[in-house]
């Protein structure tokens, strides 16, 4: 068993038992599919890409990295909620991201990403899966 489905098994067992107590689970949990909840998400991450070109443009690059990362990270949330999935850790959700690219339910392209393709949004970086 790879890495990625390790921590996922374990990420799912820690909800678990935190729910048993009656505790805001800290892992991850299969739910249903809500496709608001990831629209919700894709907002985030729009608003987080207006904030670092804002960051950029105001010569504050070193802020750019950690909002960049959350707009990342909503993405990352919204595919999850398509796939019917509740995380509340970081570590959880690249899991099972990971873990949903090895199993080819999702691809990730990296086409794009190069710093002399930017212009502002980036068309060419796609992430296909069709939540099933």
């Amino acid at each position: 068993m790879s890495h990625a489905k390790n921590k996922v098994d374990w990420c799912l067992n820690k909800a678990k038992k935190e729910l048993q107590t009656g505790k805001q689970h800290r892992g991850l949990v299969k739910v249903d599919t809500d496709l608001e909840k990831a629209r919700e998400h894709l907002a985030k991450a729009e608003r987080n890409l207006k904030i670092t070109l804002y960051l950029q443009r105001g010569g504050y690059s070193d802020w750019c990295s950690s909002s960049l990362f959350y707009m990342i990270y909503h993405c990352f949330l919204a595919i999850l909620a398509k796939f019917g999935y509740e995380t509340r850790n970081q570590e959880c959700t690249f899991a099972i991201i990971a873990s949903l690219i090895e199993d080819k339910k999702i691809t990730i392209s990296q086409r794009g990403f190069g710093k002399s393709e930017y212009s502002g949004h980036n068309r060419n970086a796609r992430i296909t899966g069709d939540g099933s």
